[in-house]
């Protein structure tokens, strides 16, 4: 799988980010998509094949890095520079890599489909979370 190869000081909202604020669960790096734990309510790594259901939800992307414990930035909708180099018209789904951004077309058998957004320019990505709910089948 190709996932978006992410410059984390490239990451940048756009003036109509929708921006939500917590705290990090785990190390976190701007650029990568999140889900927000029920337990701690802390922020974590999301990922298209866990065995876990709350962990393959995506709440947003962290605009900015943090370890754990400490405030992060999530961007929930808006527009973004994901600090990587887009298609434009591609979609961008959670990948199978823990934090991992990839072209729809790169989501193997068994991966739970979550998209992100759609690329507007190279640099651009028009956020619209879209969960599945489902696994891409065989």
């Amino acid at each position: 799988m190709t996932a978006l190869s992410i410059t984390a000081a490239n990451v940048v909202p756009a003036a109509n980010a929708v921006i939500v604020y917590g705290k990090a669960g785990e190390t976190i790096t701007a650029g990568q998509p999140v889900y927000r734990a029920a337990a701690t309510r802390k922020f974590m790594k999301s990922d298209a094949d866990s065995a876990t259901a709350e962990v393959r939800k995506v709440f947003g992307v962290a605009v900015n890095g943090a370890s754990l414990n400490q405030p992060i930035a999530i961007q929930k909708g808006g527009d973004l520079n994901p600090g990587a180099t887009l298609v434009v018209g591609e979609i961008y789904c959670l990948g199978e890599t823990a934090g991992g951004i990839v072209p729809k077309g790169d989501l193997s058998t068994g991966e739970y489909v979550t998209v992100i957004g759609v690329a507007t320019s190279a640099s651009n990505l028009k956020m619209g979370l879209l969960e599945a709910n489902a696994a891409v089948p065989a």
